[in-house]
């Protein structure tokens, strides 16, 4: 067994460790990854030859976490890992967006990677070591790949830099992105920030970067010591010059000529496709039966050429707009009556219908992955349908792209959301048209469906999506603010930004080709923070501020504490107290011990049934007070008095003394009877006892000329013991308990 280990320093007293050699030696790449005691195994596996027609490069990457990693049992009826979470998507896309633009692009075989986090514990963040597992099982493998890559997580602490932070150091960082890279370009980055600056995030990115040019230099080392540094050899394009040269020659000018008259999606795409089926038809059905699948391959290069050239040489776009030009802005909030908040978002041909609806606490999401568990009170969800783009086919289960995009609006609006706010929101962002960047148009539209609600948010936010093209290793550049779909194909970055007027919340950056600069980053940082600010200038102009109030049909929620020892009372056995007042009053009523507190959410449809709801938990934990008025109930009649519950679980003595003005021989005599309502006043309480006296003549009018007269004394009652239950004496005290 000829096992390769390779360490990395992190220069903070931590290490990772990458071997090979050891374990899963059928696949082509295997690597094992250790930083402390988070372990992930990654393998890879490619097909030999490419499926028949295949013209794109066929990679599927999944992240998967075993539930044994923690020392934990899968929730749900099986007890087995089921399908990937929110949490895995995510990494797996993190992991795919930076290997996918590195393949050769006459490589069309299918590659498999698969990481699996064996080992975990709650410090290391296993999603950090994703991207360097995969790289470098690709590195000890045949598989043609011009990588190696690494990805790091950067965080700023303090004011101080952490790579690859802990779950704790993360907590109070007001930057945390995922930057992927080689040793030489920027390929992807990820993550949200508390409103910093563009400077901000480009040290960052730069500090990142430092770090995995060690992880590159490593990963080559261990090709190097494997033996793979020569990969497999393939053949899965079969050219034929002379067409590409045809097809050049008959449709770029007429290409190059739609290209720059400023025409719309849809018209822009009928005239793209009826220069190509002009051109097939020089053909014979049995030739096209040949050549169809080439002359399509040649002519999107043709389409992508005669863009960039326009762009690059006239400075003209697809739809006539100058390069820092935002398409024109649309929008329409309240325009739903039934959600609580919504608004529509529309920026050129990318429109978002967004509504947003209050929960109460029985509505949070709850989450439970292997290393993260709890409660989202936020929630986000996007939905791109395949009409909002013209095509006609089925809509199906929510798939990754949907999951990536979603995140990466809910990154940018939930800094944003009001500290302690009582509500669980959930944003759905409905997507009905897109020609690019509908993920901002979420952003957008979710923020003012949010101020639409009357939810008091801390800003506004907006987010633009920014394209580039260059050639000659960027010495020759275009930045293009609000891209269109066929800019961010045919182009080189899609760079995501979201922030308020103050700073950046969040951004997602792809970049697909090499030699991006620094200086090309800090223009579009730039550029971007221009057409930032001018879509939030029309979001505030349509709507400048949260709604004061809540609308009408919104639940209303009420949240106070009470101490820890009343919880077991408003519960009640088996539920019976709380579950009483929620019928009773039509209130709903959630309670949970928080930092040695009771914490009490009242919510309903109206203000009276919440009112109810709270007066009568109140009531419950009250604190009995001398001289206070209470509303009981004679719980037993006694020969010198009767016992009377005048607070949930609280029984006081109204003494036969106490009934009435008059004399009463017997409590009979007043009229009161067992079961009975009864006001009284709480007089005393015991200092000793705790036990509670309460008189009913206190509270009727003295009868005019009244005299004390004073009753005979009895003598000393014997105790004979026996008996069960309870046995009272004269004064009203109860043997056997405190009231």
């Amino acid at each position: 067994m000829n096992v390769i280990n390779k360490t990395i320093d992190l220069g903070d007293g931590r290490t990772i460790t990458v071997e090979t050699g050891k374990l899963a030696k059928q696949a082509d790449g295997a690597v094992t990854v250790r930083m402390g005691n988070t372990v992930l195994l990654a393998t890879v596996c490619g097909a030999k030859d490419a499926a028949p027609g295949t013209d794109f490069m066929p990679l599927q990457v999944d992240y998967k976490e075993k539930f044994s990693a923690f020392g934990r049992f899968p929730g749900g009826f099986t007890r087995r890992e089921g399908k990937a979470s929110d949490y895995e998507v995510l990494t797996s896309r993190l992991v795919d967006r930076v290997l996918r633009p590195l393949f050769p692009d006459d490589y069309h075989a299918e590659v498999f990677v698969n990481i699996i986090l064996f080992s975990a514990d709650r410090e290391d963040i296993p999603d950090a070591l994703a991207g360097l597992a995969a790289s470098a099982a690709l590195a000890v493998s045949d598989i043609p790949f011009n990588g190696p890559i690494s990805e790091v997580r950067v965080a700023r602490t303090g004011g101080r830099f952490v790579i690859n932070p802990t779950f704790s150091q993360l907590e109070n960082a007001d930057i945390d992105i995922m930057v992927g890279a080689t040793a030489d370009n920027i390929m992807m980055v990820e993550g949200e920030m508390s409103e910093v600056q563009e400077s901000d995030m480009l040290e960052a990115i730069k500090v990142a970067h430092e770090a995995i040019k060690d992880h590159c230099r490593v990963q080559l080392e261990l090709a190097e010591e494997c033996g793979k540094t020569v990969k497999r050899a393939y053949n899965h394009e079969d050219n034929d010059e002379n067409l590409r040269a045809a097809v050049r020659e008959a449709c770029y000018d007429k290409v190059y000529a739609v290209a720059v008259s400023g025409s719309g999606k849809q018209e822009r795409t009928e005239a793209f496709e009826a220069i190509k089926e002009e051109f097939k038809a020089h053909y014979s059905e049995e030739e096209l039966g040949e050549k169809s699948a080439l002359i399509d391959r040649y002519y999107h290069d043709v389409e992508k050429e005669a863009m960039r050239r326009a762009i690059l040489d006239e400075g003209k776009r697809l739809d006539g707009r100058k390069t820092a030009e935002i398409r024109p802005i649309w929008i329409e909030t309240d325009y739903l009556p039934g959600p609580h908040g919504a608004a529509v978002f529309t920026r050129g041909e990318t429109q978002s219908l967004t509504t947003v609806t209050l929960g109460t606490k029985n509505d949070e999401k709850i989450i439970d992955d292997v290393l993260t568990h709890g409660k989202e009170r936020f929630l986000l969800h996007y939905n791109f349908p395949p009409f909002s783009t013209g095509e006609a086919r089925p809509q199906r289960a929510v798939g990754r792209r949907e999951i990536g995009h979603g995140n990466l609006a809910h990154r940018a609006l939930k800094r944003m959301m009001p500290e302690q706010y009582p509500y669980v929101v959930r944003i759905i962002s409905d997507i009905l048209e897109s020609n690019g960047s509908s993920s901002m148009a979420t952003v957008c539209a979710g923020t003012l469906a949010l101020m639409d609600a009357g939810i008091p948010i801390r800003k506004p936010v907006s987010g633009i999506a920014m394209g580039l093209i260059s050639e000659n290793k960027g010495t020759n550049y275009a930045i293009l603010s609000d891209i269109l779909g066929d800019e961010d194909h045919l182009g080189d970055m899609d760079f995501k930004v979201t922030g308020t007027k103050d700073g950046i919340t969040a951004t997602q950056m792809d970049i697909k080709v090499d030699g991006l600069s620094y200086e090309i980053l800090e223009n579009a940082l730039a550029q971007a923070k221009e057409g930032r600010l001018h879509i939030l200038g029309k979001i505030t102009e349509a709507m400048p501020q949260p709604r004061p109030e809540l609308k009408p049909h919104a639940p209303r929620i009420e949240t106070f504490t009470v101490g820890k020892e009343f919880i077991g009372a408003i519960i009640g056995p088996g539920g019976k107290i709380i579950q009483g007042i929620q019928e009773k009053t039509g209130a709903t009523i959630s309670i949970e011990e928080i930092d040695n507190k009771g914490v009490i959410e009242v919510s309903g449809s109206n203000k009276d049934s919440i009112d109810a709801a709270i007066k009568a938990i109140k009531i419950i934990v009250a604190v009995p007070e001398v001289g206070e008025v209470y509303e009981g109930k004679i719980s037993s009649v006694m020969p010198y008095g009767a016992f009377v519950e005048f607070m949930p679980g609280k029984d006081g003595l109204l003494h036969i003394s106490e009934i009435d003005w008059r004399r009463l021989d017997t409590v009979e005599e007043s009229g009161l009877r067992e079961g009975d309502p009864v006001t009284v006043k709480l007089v005393d309480v015991d200092p000793k006892t705790g036990k509670f006296k309460l008189s009913r003549r206190a509270l009727l009018p003295k009868p005019e000329g009244h005299k004390e007269q004073e009753r005979p004394q009895r003598p000393p009652r014997q105790n004979n013991g026996g008996g069960g239950g309870h046995s009272h004496n004269r004064d009203g005290g109860r043997r056997g308990g405190n009231n």
